[in-house]
């Protein structure tokens, strides 16, 4: 309510995500035509997070590209990314920063080859071997995060999951934990690593081998920041060995390898883990209008059939 009398009243500058002001503008409490400066940030992950078709009706909104200045920010630009800017800007000039400035000096890299099969067990001797006081692990999906937080709480770590998925005010809450120390390990997608800006992660760990090579540089640079030391540990396995290459050609450099021994292993001491499954319709929601009509059908019959009564044979 604050929110929509402060834009009722009129301000200078809006931040906003595409959901909260597509919103206020369909209510007519922002006023899209009066846009003089438009910021776009983080637009490979608002691709990432499903936010493209919320972008599009909201640039269709704006002033004309030639009434207004805009600005788009993307940590990599993908062809979504490209053709958005084309389509509704008025002939960008790509700008880069740094661009050859990749990995940060200060960051030991390590790479261990695992099978996929016991990554959880060299992942519980790792946290004991390792000297640490907060940590961050990287895995490539929903569920992955999901599973490496519920396995490290089974064995005794306080851990908890944020993947793109998690609703605003929960993912507010576990940042806040992170940052006071209650909680020492988070587990993260890609997606959802962007909004971590915490100082003093003293070890990143990429449970995955990431898909995209400019995430491993995006992941690791969450440690040793500051002029600080860090260290970022890559685990290698089947699954994801394959993307090991792009990694390694990306950033100009092999990572240093280094092998382990059978005492490194710990025994898991979690329960087996199921995938949640996304329930697709709730418990109680409306039936369409054409469920609706063969339950009646059905109803029907089944009132006649029970009605109906046998007539005597004649002779």
């Amino acid at each position: 309510m604050k929110q929509e009398q402060a834009l009722r009243r009129g301000v200078d500058i809006v931040v906003a995500t595409p959901g909260r002001l597509i919103d206020y503008t369909k209510q007519k409490a922002f006023n899209p035509k009066n846009v003089r400066i438009l910021v776009i940030d983080e637009a490979d992950r608002l691709f990432d997070m499903g936010f493209i078709k919320d972008l599009r009706y909201i640039l269709r909104q704006l002033p004309h590209y030639t009434r207004r200045q805009s600005m788009l920010f993307s940590a990599t630009l993908s062809y979504a990314v490209m053709e958005l800017a084309y389509e509704y800007m008025n002939n960008p000039q790509g700008i880069s920063a740094d661009p050859e400035n990749i990995t940060v000096e200060e960051i030991d890299q390590v790479l261990y080859h695992v099978g996929n099969n016991v990554k959880p067990n060299l992942l519980l001797g790792l946290l004991k071997r390792e000297t640490w006081n907060r940590l961050l692990i990287f895995a490539n999906t929903r569920n992955g995060v999901e599973m490496l937080a519920r396995k490290l709480r089974d064995n005794g770590h306080a851990a908890l999951g944020i993947t793109g998925t998690v609703q605003q005010k929960k993912r507010l809450k576990i940042m806040q934990q992170f940052k006071a120390g209650e909680v020492k390990i988070l587990v993260a997608t890609d997606v959802a690593s962007r909004g971590i800006h915490v100082e003093d992660i003293d070890l990143v760990i990429n449970y995955d081998i990431p898909q995209d090579p400019e995430d491993y540089v995006h992941r690791i640079g969450r440690t040793g920041r500051v002029g600080k030391s860090g260290k970022a540990i890559m685990l290698g396995c089947e699954k994801y060995v394959y993307y090991l290459e792009a990694v390694e050609k990306f950033i100009g450099e092999k990572i240093k390898v280094e092998w382990t021994d059978e005492d490194w292993y710990e025994k898991d001491l979690s329960r087996p883990y199921r995938p949640r499954q996304r329930r697709t319709e709730s418990r109680h929601s409306i039936p369409s209008p054409r469920s609706r009509l063969s339950q009646k059908t059905a109803k029907q019959k089944r009132t006649s059939h029970r009605g109906s009564k046998a007539q005597p044979k004649r002779a």
